[in-house]
């Protein structure tokens, strides 16, 4: 009995030089010494942005526990925005228990108070079932909703239901739109399924140069999934030159990143021989890391 009260002071020592350390360090950081005592003077804003800056590590010590705390006060006191990254906070259960009751409940707060990337959320979540029954056209309407109030993700969201003719007539030319407008406001996910669009000529010409362009647009951009069809491109010269050592520098670089499919892709030219040295022993590495990652393609095939 006594080591275990041993243990659990150490452990409550631990915490506790957590938290002075990260007050510390905001003390040390004028922008985050002056939202702390905007919050604690009632500016629910300020709370808000400390809050990020807590999730965000910000220059200052990450402390998950402390932004929800800040995040909720910020929700409660009227900062949409708040809800919002409260709601993705618990989703990412980084730090903190992810919690898909009031992961839902405040999306719809967010929604509800104007922030349209709560909307997008919250459909996602009736498209996808999560923590809910279905509901396509509920789904649907949110990112409509979330599309017209600026969210870039909601316009790919939508064009995706376009896309698929989910709960929606199918049209492709609208779902190249919405992409194409996704994709000229940054939004990465948007540029690679425009890519997508023109690889296949889904609403659109079919244009493999311009898929390539794309491709390279959303990987720059950290949406992985261009990363990969950009160098499925390089390895077969479809719509660029043939280049297989680019092919393998975007697999690895994209493998290393924790991207499953890209693992599976390099394991497959080390088991070929292809722009690489054949290696049955680094095929099976790179076969389970992508297994690992959550590709499910690659489970079993070693």
């Amino acid at each position: 009995m006594p080591e275990n009260n041993a243990r659990l002071s150490t452990a409550a020592a631990g915490k506790l030089l957590l938290v002075v350390a990260a007050v510390a360090l905001l003390a040390c950081n004028p922008e985050a010494k002056r939202l702390r005592l905007s919050c604690e003077d009632g500016n629910v804003a300020d709370c808000n942005e400390l809050g990020y800056k807590l999730v965000t590590g910000d220059h200052v010590l990450r402390d998950f526990t402390w932004a929800a705390r800040l995040l909720r006060q910020a929700c409660d006191g009227g900062v949409a925005q708040g809800c919002y990254r409260l709601g993705r906070v618990h989703e990412n259960g980084r730090g903190i228990v992810a919690d898909k009751g009031l992961m839902l409940t405040m999306f719809r707060r967010a929604c509800d108070g104007g922030a349209t990337a709560g909307c997008n959320k919250l459909g996602v979540m009736y498209r996808d079932s999560i923590g809910m029954v279905p509901d396509l056209r509920l789904a649907l309407g949110l990112f409509e909703q979330a599309c017209d109030g600026g969210s870039m993700l909601g316009c790919t969201n939508l064009g995706l239901a376009y896309q698929q003719g989910a709960r929606v007539t199918q049209d492709l030319a609208r779902a190249a739109d919405l992409f194409r407008q996704a994709c000229d406001s940054v939004e990465m996910l948007g540029c690679f399924n425009l890519g997508e669009s023109y690889a296949a000529g889904a609403g659109v010409t079919q244009d493999l140069a311009r898929a390539a362009e794309l491709y390279e647009q959303a990987c720059d951009g950290e949406e992985w999934a261009g990363c990969v069809e950009l160098g499925d491109l390089y390895a077969g010269g479809v719509g660029v030159d043939q280049d297989l050592e680019r092919a393998v520098e975007l697999y690895r670089g994209t493998c290393n990143r924790r991207y499953g499919e890209a693992c599976y892709m390099l394991g497959g030219l080390y088991q070929s021989g292809t722009g690489v040295d054949r290696s049955p022993g680094r095929a099976a590495l790179y076969i389970g890391r992508a297994c690992d990652y959550g590709y499910q393609a690659a489970c079993g095939s070693g």
